[in-house]
């Protein structure tokens, strides 16, 4: 936390900032977090959960995705309609079966769509995030799909931030169509509810 600090910035300068920190982290670094971040998870137990294929910069790998189904959990990944729509979802079924998005580096699973209000059979959402702060608050890449997504989860869903522990910081600026994540999921400290 202490490396990000907890200076008053806009989202924009939270983003850039936390994009730059990410960029900076070594192979041997994300690789072990990863490691971690699966470890973590594998304690986590439900019946269906919404999940997400982290790509580039972000924490984790399809590892993640494949030790929740390793526990019996039952898996969907978002689909990018468009950059306006909410997310549509579809089960993941391995990564043999995972197809291009048409935006780049994503992928996403090649099965049936199961429309944008799949998420409400979700016990539980992992949401990727720059950062999330000890009020809930979650800062994305600011494209807003989860946002629009996260509207259809049932009430009482567990909604976690898959963060690095750095990136549980103590204030973001937030708004008021904000969705507060529930916990956050971090490479050292596991699962943490929220706020703090």
């Amino acid at each position: 936390m202490h490396a990000l600090g907890n200076e008053h910035l806009s989202k924009a300068e939270w983003r850039d900032r936390l994009t730059r920190a990410r960029a900076d982290q070594t192979t041997e670094s994300h690789a072990r977090e990863a490691s971690a971040l699966v470890s973590a998870v594998s304690k986590v137990t439900s019946g269906t959960v919404c999940a997400y294929l982290p790509f580039g910069t972000e924490p984790g790998t399809t590892a993640l995705v494949d030790a929740l189904a390793a526990g019996g959990a039952r898996v969907l990944l978002p689909v990018i309609v468009s950059r306006a729509d909410p997310l549509d979802w579809a089960e993941y079924t391995g990564e043999a079966d995972l197809v291009p998005s048409r935006f780049r580096g994503i992928r996403e699973p090649g099965g049936k769509r199961l429309g944008i209000d799949a998420v409400a059979a979700a016990e539980l959402v992992l949401v990727p995030a720059l950062a999330v702060d000890h009020r809930g608050v979650r800062l994305g890449r600011g494209a807003g799909h989860y946002d629009r997504s996260l509207v259809f989860a049932a009430a009482g869903v567990v909604l976690l931030a898959v963060v690095r522990d750095e990136e549980l910081v103590e204030r973001l600026p937030g708004e008021p169509h904000d969705v507060r994540m529930s916990g956050a999921l971090t490479p050292g400290r596991g699962v943490l509810e929220l706020p703090m």
